[in-house]
This record gives C-alpha cells, sequence and structure tokens, in this order.
C-alpha cells in the first residue's frame, strides 16, 4: 500500500490550502482514514479524521477551519484548511487503516505547510 500526499506550501496567515492524499496498492477494504501533523520539537498528533461511515473528528485548535472529507471512489482523502495561522506550521501526514481481516495502519510520506505571519 503505497500513500500519495500532496497540497502543501507556503501561504500567508489567512490563507488556504488543500492537502490531498491517495492511496494505491492491494487496498481492501478502508477503515479510517486521518491527517497528523508534526512541528519542528513536538510530537506527531491527530488533526482530523474521517471513518468509513463518514463521522469526522478534529483536534480542538482546528474545528470551525480545517474540513476532512474522502472520496471512496479515488481511495482518497482531503483536508481543507482555512484561515491558516502560523501555528498550523508543520509536516502533515496522511495515514489510513486497511486490511482484509487485520487492520494496519499506513502513512504517507508527509507534506509541508508553512504559514508566514
Amino acid at each position: 500500500v503505497q500513500l500519495q500526499a500532496s497540497g502543501g506550501g507556503l501561504v500567508q496567515a489567512g490563507g488556504s490550502l488543500r492537502l490531498s492524499c491517495t492511496a494505491s496498492g492491494r487496498i481492501f477494504r478502508i477503515d479510517a482514514m486521518g491527517w497528523y501533523r508534526q512541528a519542528p520539537g513536538k510530537q506527531r498528533e491527530l488533526v482530523a479524521g474521517i471513518t468509513s461511515g463518514g463521522s469526522t473528528n478534529y483536534a480542538d485548535s482546528v474545528k470551525g477551519r480545517f474540513t476532512i472529507s474522502r472520496d471512496y471512489a479515488k481511495n482518497t482523502v482531503y483536508l481543507q484548511m482555512n484561515n491558516l495561522k502560523p501555528e498550523d506550521t508543520a509536516v502533515y501526514y496522511c495515514k489510513i487503516r486497511t486490511g482484509a481481516i487485520n487492520l494496519y495502519d499506513y502513512w504517507g510520506q508527509g507534506t509541508q505547510v508553512t504559514v508566514s505571519s
């Protein structure tokens, strides 16, 4: 299973970015998809997640600004990020949970998001 993330970049505070992550390879049922981020010197943290049923959850720091969605047919998860703040600067990673019987987590390579003040 391979995950390809894209959409990161440099943006001014208040701006928007849209991240995409597409899974390919030996994909069975995808149970959940999510986005995490890791800033320098900090632990990786959950930003947003979405289940196979479409339920979503968000970190308190991004509620009302970020929206996670998925395209089932394309095995793709998106993260729409609006009103970006300098504290959103981090490497963003996508993750999927999939498997035929047992479920396993797979991670993307990360995409840099930098928000300037």
